[in-house]
């Protein structure tokens, strides 16, 4: 698409260019065919971009990044997704990188930063309770303060990547109020520490993208506390507002796209390419068509962002709509894959077994990536909670 100002087009285009240039093939091929991807290759890829300046590039330059405009990162974002880039795992320099920038106490930026730039720390984000999903004001891990530390109890539920991670930060209660939301506060916590037991949970897709943490007895000193005791709704909701400027996942959504247009040209039915009859080819029009009015929306509202405007509702609306996207583009991928019959199972056969193992191909990732889709509206806050914002800013109820 065009972007407002010339310089974001060429931008977009340099980004391009220099994914196709330097990511490393096997990466690329992991990404085509949805094979999840090893710690080492994020860090190899993570470290390419480091050198260009380009992993921290949003962040601002007195703290080691680019000083990216809200757009910029957004077209930056998207040129890597369409390009076939693996996503950067979000939670050091998309989450909790800007929030110790803004609230972090000298010593912490001095300690956590520089390790998020270069990749040496690898971290995941600790919201999610059992009774606490999208109403993160219900979590009950408790921190209880004990001297120089805080000692914590609980469990965290859906920790993405918390099997890679080195550091955790975490939304925790430290004391009890009359508003739920007055008692919570924000901590770093060591994955490595005595107490963590990490347990995986294997997701639709057949993979381990996320997991259950429990906390038992588990201490963390006090200087991991960001900003005041009570201040972690507060902080939460600065984390939540730079998570929103990446929530529509359009760039995705087009390289998806562009994935099951090439499938279905090379998928015969009756003859001729699947992408040809009419029912098929309408179904990928308006997903097409969504896709560019959805971009739009997304360019002009951080457009708005850059002069000064506070995204609202809106947030909820760019989420609400690439998440439905990305599942109505991989449901029209899995009606292709179906023609092709394929099974999903990674797991190799059984030693003995009566036939061959089925390789990887576009078809059966699209077919992968359309089960791990189930969960897009479900994940950073239910569409259900996000219509509900909308009602109440728009409606009043």
């Amino acid at each position: 698409m065009d972007y407002p100002l010339p310089e974001l087009s060429a931008f977009r285009l340099d980004v391009i260019r220099f994914v196709e240039a330097n990511l490393p093939a096997d990466i690329a091929e992991k990404v085509r065919l949805n094979i999840e991807p090893e710690k080492s290759d994020l860090y190899r890829w993570e470290q390419i971009l480091n050198g260009h300046g380009w992993f921290c590039g949003h962040w601002p330059v007195h703290a080691g990044g680019a000083g990216w405009s809200p757009l910029k990162r957004y077209v930056f974002e998207q040129a890597m997704a369409e390009a076939g880039a693996p996503p950067l795992q979000p939670f050091g320099q998309a989450y909790v990188g800007p929030v110790i920038i803004e609230y972090g106490t000298d010593a912490q930026k001095q300690r956590f930063l520089p390790k998020i730039i270069d990749s040496t720390e690898f971290w995941c984000q600790g919201y999610s309770e059992p009774s606490a999903g999208s109403d993160l004001a219900g979590l009950k891990l408790r921190a209880e303060r004990k001297g120089d530390h805080y000692v914590l109890n609980g469990q965290k539920l859906w920790t993405s990547y918390a099997h890679w991670a080195d550091m955790i930060f975490l939304l925790v209660r430290t004391s009890q109020e009359d508003r739920p939301q007055k008692g919570v506060s924000f901590i770093l916590a060591d994955m490595h520490t005595p107490g963590i037991t990490i347990r995986p949970i294997i997701t639709l897709d057949m993979k381990h993208h996320v997991n259950e943490v429990f906390f038992d007895n588990v201490e963390v000193p006090v200087e991991n506390l960001v900003g005041d005791e009570g201040d972690g709704w507060k902080i939460a909701k600065f984390l939540l507002a730079t998570e929103r400027l990446i929530v529509a996942e359009t760039g995705k959504a087009r390289r998806l796209l562009s994935q099951v247009r090439t499938v279905a040209e090379n998928t015969l039915e009756a003859g001729k390419p699947l992408f040809e009859q009419s029912a098929f080819r309408r179904a990928f029009t308006e997903a097409e068509v969504q896709l560019q009015t959805l971009e739009a929306f997304c360019a002009r509202q951080l457009k708005g962002v850059a002069q000064g405007k506070v995204l609202g509702f809106e947030a909820s609306l760019m989420k609400i709509r690439g998440s439905e996207l990305l599942q109505s583009i991989t449901e029209l991928g899995s009606r292709v894959a179906a023609r092709k019959g394929l099974a999903l199972s990674p797991e190799p056969l059984p030693e003995g077994s009566n036939g061959e193992q089925a390789e990887p191909t576009e078809a059966s990732a699209l077919l992968s990536e359309y089960l791990f889709q189930r969960a897009a509206t479900i994940y950073g806050g239910s569409n259900e909670i996000q219509h509900n914002i909308v009602s109440k800013a728009r409606f009043g109820f």
